[in-house]
């Protein structure tokens, strides 16, 4: 498997800061000038809706201590005074509820583009990753890490632009009003209140997150059990696995409950330590303005004055603890989901590789060293060549090294020493998708795309037309079949396509490959799931499209490849034999064993079948 370098979850809370950097680039998209205006009326929302906020306690002040004066006839000011700053105090709340609502419709394009752009890096990226990596990881949970990676974008967007940066600016405003109405005294006593509840709150959820990874983990194997288990329905249902498949996936679903009460249980604890702190600060700060009254230093105003202002800086400082959980957790998140972009790429192309310019389509073999794993070589030192416009088949026994050929063909794989050559060019020098648009396959096990009969076929070649599909339905004796369905080309196939036979898997998938019309073919034992008639019919269907063309056989059954141009045994990643199906049976070899064992099977269930 490629070192996709998996960090731990331990080093996973600690690279947060490599994290956030690699993050700012979408909190500031260079490249796109109306994102960057849309932040920056965001800004302006935000500074507006904390002058407002901020001036709010004034109001209130003013009209307590305007109302705390002796009722007398001749004060009339003092009643309109009062009235004018209740209605003042209403208009800005109603102002920092207005302003807070357009920031976010002004901002919400700039999150979803960014969330949008990062899972089709993603995306993109999963694509470009080799085959290795895909059979090692499971499918559900790439998926997880996906899903929750990119959703953390949105969110780490909000939090950092509308709570984190408002809230530092909210304290130093604050911290200065304090200072120039209550002393230092005040000053000092919030922000002593104000540090002990940022340390309780990163403490606590440091040990939150740890119980949050766990449950991630969790939470991934519990979907990947349950992807893995539907995806084997069929297996399933062979072996009444029903039970065992619910056994799995609770072991699962409890242990992922388990670590999510714990989790939900430590939200309380940190809830009632945060609300300890804050409930002294206030109680403090209001016993000394109530003190400061009875001296005569403050007002009846000063107390409903630090009381606002306390009320409203530790809002948004009640939030900071789920700010930070999130926070924290989004960059946990995010820290998967880029350590699996990072994901080296085994096979990538050369830097200015050109595109294979194919004349006479030639596969040549040059002396092929290659194996799955350091230990375990499959081709040792193969050599072979197809000649341009020739029918060439490779057989031989299970292990053999014949499905890797085609694998190393299609370059999902390279080497680990020697060339493959398509009419002289060495495969590594030239681009992957150039490559592959040269090279049809009818692999053995097919396996379609949950949509329709038409989609399917058409998805050889982007653009095929409605004619080109029904042409290639009729060259894959698909026609039969189509005349049956009443939705025609429009029939749903199914999960990996699970609602038609295997056979006609296997036909659509030849039907696919003549859409493609690729001047070298591979076919993986392409009829190995049709019965005989409509194998001779697929055969000679094959045989016709391989005219002018080089065509690579794979086969098990050597009957549907007698009659190829050359026939190569490989025995041990080796080449044993090489000639016509004539000359091989006459060196009386590997191949003609394999001839005779076949021939005996095949008479011996003929006489079962009498």
């Amino acid at each position: 498997m490629p070192p996709d370098n998996p960090t731990s979850g331990e080093n996973a809370r600690h690279d947060g800061w490599r994290t956030l950097r690699r993050f700012l680039p979408y909190l500031w998209p260079v490249n796109n000038s109306a994102l960057r205006w849309r932040i920056v009326a965001a800004i302006v929302m935000i500074l507006a809706g904390k002058a407002v906020t901020l001036g709010l306690p004034f109001f209130y002040k003013r009209a307590v201590d305007l109302m705390t004066i002796k009722p007398d006839p001749a004060l009339g000011p003092a009643l309109g005074l009062a009235l004018a700053f209740v209605l003042a105090y209403a208009l800005g709340r109603f102002a920092s509820v207005l302003f807070e609502n357009l920031r976010n419709i002004v901002f919400e394009r700039v999150g979803q583009d960014a969330t949008r752009a990062l899972a089709e890096n993603v995306f993109a990226r999963l694509h470009n990753l080799s085959l290795r990596f895909h059979l090692a990881r499971r499918t559900g949970e790439v998926t997880k890490v996906i899903e929750r990676g990119t959703k953390s974008i949105d969110v780490m967007l909000y939090f950092l632009l509308f709570n984190v940066a408002p809230t530092v600016l909210e304290l130093i405003v604050v911290a200065a009003i304090f200072y120039f109405h209550f002393g230092w005294g005040l000053v000092a006593a919030t922000g002593i209140a104000v540090l002990a509840y940022a340390a309780i709150t990163r403490w606590i959820t440091e040990w939150r997150s740890v119980l949050r990874e766990k449950m991630n983990r969790l939470d991934g194997q519990a979907m990947s059990r349950a992807v893995d288990s539907l995806l084997n329905y069929e297996t399933v249902k062979y072996f009444s696995a029903e039970h065992r498949e619910l056994e799995r996936y609770s072991q699962a679903t409890r242990a992922y409950s388990d670590a999510a009460v714990k989790s939900e249980n430590s939200v309380g604890l940190l809830n009632i330590a945060q609300a300890l702190v804050v409930n002294l600060l206030m109680g403090g700060a209001m016993a000394y303005t109530v003190w400061g009254w009875s001296q005569g230093k403050f007002t009846v105003g000063d107390l409903v004055f630090v009381n606002t202002y306390l009320v409203q800086l530790f809002r948004p400082l009640d939030m900071l603890g789920m700010v930070y959980r999130t926070i924290r957790q989004g960059l946990i998140d995010m820290a998967e989901m880029f350590r699996l972009i990072d994901t080296p790429v085994e096979v990538a192309d050369v830097p200015s590789a050109p595109a294979l310019v194919i004349k006479r389509p030639t596969v040549v073999f040059d002396n092929v060293v290659f194996g799955y794993e350091p230990d375990r070589t499959i081709l040792h030192g193969l050599s072979f060549e197809v000649p341009a416009g020739q029918d060439v088949a490779i057989v031989g026994p299970s292990g053999a090294g014949k499905s890797t050929i085609a694998r190393l063909l299609f370059r999902f794989y390279d080497p680990w020493s020697g060339r493959i050559l398509i009419d002289g060019q060495d495969i590594r020098e030239v681009t992957q998708a150039s490559l592959r648009c040269a090279i049809g396959i009818v692999p053995q096990d097919s396996v379609l795309f949950n949509d329709t009969i038409g989609y399917n076929i058409g998805y050889g070649r982007d653009g095929a037309t409605i004619a080109d599909i029904e042409k290639a339905a009729r060259g894959a004796a698909l026609s039969g079949l189509i005349d049956r369905l009443p939705k025609r080309f429009e029939t749903e196939v199914g999960e990996r396509g699970l609602k038609l036979s295997g056979g006609e898997k296997q036909r659509v998938a030849i039907a696919r490959t003549l859409v493609k019309n690729p001047p070298i073919l591979l076919l993986d034992e392409a009829t190995s799931a049709l019965d005989t008639r409509t194998e001779q019919d697929i055969l000679a269907t094959l045989h016709e499209v391989s005219e002018n063309r080089t065509s690579l056989s794979i086969a098990h059954r050597l009957s549907t490849i007698a009659d190829a141009d050359r026939i190569f045994v490989l025995n041990e990643g080796k080449l044993a034999e090489a000639g016509t199906h004539n000359e091989l049976l006459r060196a009386d070899g590997l191949y003609a064993e394999m001839w005779n064992r076949q021939a005996s099977e095949i008479e011996e269930l003929g006489e079962a079948a009498e």
